[in-house]
């Protein structure tokens, strides 16, 4: 379908057939390539906008005012009050970029983000039942620790794939440039944002799983007593020695002599972003408990998706913020 506009550059009105289709400037769009489709929009935006120098630098400085004022209300609030600023971002986490897709109609992501609604509402809803079952923490770890694998693997083949495009290896196997770098910046997408997600509830399950289990309490003192022969995590007996090769998972010792399932403590610490003891909240060594160079990032990672989860859950309301109060002074 045919378009023309009209734009005014240098103070000289330039017709391209908005309303004047009888006079030799008039251009038609369907006849132009996408590069001149955009040299005229950009033409056109910069006349709309011509003038409006000190209005723009009044939106500049709204915005940076607002972003200001934003990051001291929220470090305030998750300082005083971290419970409601954890609750309220996880739910903005969870809600916000499901707005986006849906209007963007972005179907495999939804399909996605409602499989892992699911399932974690169901672990979720497990681990805060009372009295909590003996399987539970078993379980809540196991699927959280899977999903933080699956969204790291996810996220690091994403960055290889988009740094690859931008060496243009992709074009040794005859993938278009823009096609390489949408698949590697989609799997980045599902990789960080899953990730971010299934560390608030794998933690937010922690906190619930230790209350009812009741190792410690609120002012530090263990208000059960903790057998060398049970984890304190998952309240499992302890099969396999500590200095004994387990078949299915080893048997770790803190440098507090309290000993744990590896496979539990290692979903406490790293899952559930938990760096103390489950019984006695001794400071984890992190660095001794990961020797492994190749584990090392994974802390590394869990300090990126903190990062992460103040872009995606509260730069949207900033900004949806900055937009309301443009509009409310009648600021384009």
């Amino acid at each position: 379908m045919a378009g023309v506009f009209e734009v005014e550059v240098d103070g000289v009105e330039h017709d391209h057939g908005l309303g004047h289709h009888d006079e030799p400037n008039q251009v038609d769009l369907s006849h132009l390539s996408p590069e001149e489709k955009w040299r005229l929009e950009h033409a056109r935006m910069h006349a709309k906008h011509k003038g409006h120098e000190s209005m723009h630098a009044e939106m500049v400085l709204i915005l940076i005012v607002t972003l200001v004022i934003a990051q001291l209300v929220l470090v305030q609030w998750k300082q005083r009050h971290p419970k409601s600023y954890n609750l309220v971002t996880l739910f903005q986490m969870w809600v916000v970029p499901l707005y986006f897709t849906t209007k963007l109609h972005w179907w495999r992501f939804l399909v996605t983000w409602f499989i892992f609604s699911v399932v974690t509402a169901y672990v979720t809803y497990r681990a805060t039942r009372k009295p909590l079952v003996c399987t539970t923490p078993r379980l809540v770890y196991k699927w959280f620790l899977l999903l933080y694998k699956i969204s790291y693997a996810t996220g690091i083949v994403g960055y290889t794939v988009v740094m690859f495009t931008l060496f243009g290896i992709n074009l040794i196997f005859r993938i278009k440039p823009e096609d390489a770098m949408d698949f590697g910046v989609s799997l980045l997408f599902y990789g960080l944002y899953y990730g971010v997600l299934g560390r608030d509830f794998a933690e937010m399950c922690a906190d619930f799983m230790a209350s009812t289990v009741g190792y410690y309490s609120a002012s530090g003192m263990p208000t059960k007593h903790l057998s060398d022969s049970i984890c304190a995590v998952c309240g499992q007996p302890i099969l396999v020695d500590v200095s004994e090769e387990g078949i299915i998972e080893n048997t770790y010792r803190l440098s507090c002599n309290h000993v744990f399932h590896e496979f539990c403590i290692r979903g406490w610490c790293i899952v559930g972003k938990k760096q103390i003891c489950p019984y006695c909240k001794e400071k984890v060594d992190l660095k001794r408990m990961f020797s492994n160079p190749w584990e090392r990032p994974h802390v590394m990672y869990g300090q990126l998706l903190d990062w992460l989860r103040y872009l995606v859950a509260w730069q949207p309301v900033i900004i949806g913020l900055v937009q309301g109060i443009n509009y409310i002074l009648g600021l384009e």
